[in-house]
């Protein structure tokens, strides 16, 4: 097994964000919001891995990650949000049974992740 650096999450990051663009030119919204998500996910956990800071859930992720850069002022406050929402529409779009998220909310959760991944990769190349 492969130990995680992070640059391979990043590379995790940069491949789950292509999957999510290739999901939403398919008009597949839920899923291009599920990957989204993902991509702000490792990008984040590459963050955390870079001062060898492991987790095992994706909260704990998500609360370390407010806590140890957003609130140190490393990255804007609305990544909280942010990564909230990612969260909640990958919930709504592997779980819930009625199709809720929508082109828009889709279009969106895209774009924040890109933003998300370009913030971290700018973070771990200073």
């Amino acid at each position: 097994m492969t130990t995680n650096t992070p640059a391979i999450l990043l590379a995790h990051a940069e491949e789950k964000l292509r999957a999510a663009t290739l999901l939403l030119h398919g008009r597949a919204w839920g899923d291009a919001s599920s990957r989204a998500y993902y991509a702000a996910f490792h990008a984040i956990s590459a963050a955390l891995l870079s001062q060898d800071e492991t987790y095992s859930s994706h909260a704990q992720v998500l609360g370390r990650f407010n806590k140890a850069f957003v609130h140190q002022g490393l990255f804007p406050r609305e990544f909280t949000i942010l990564l909230t929402r990612l969260y909640e529409n990958r919930q709504a779009g592997d779980y819930e049974a009625m199709l809720s998220i929508t082109e828009e909310d889709a279009r969106r959760d895209v774009a924040d992740a890109q933003r998300i991944l370009e913030a971290v990769r700018r973070f771990l190349s200073s």
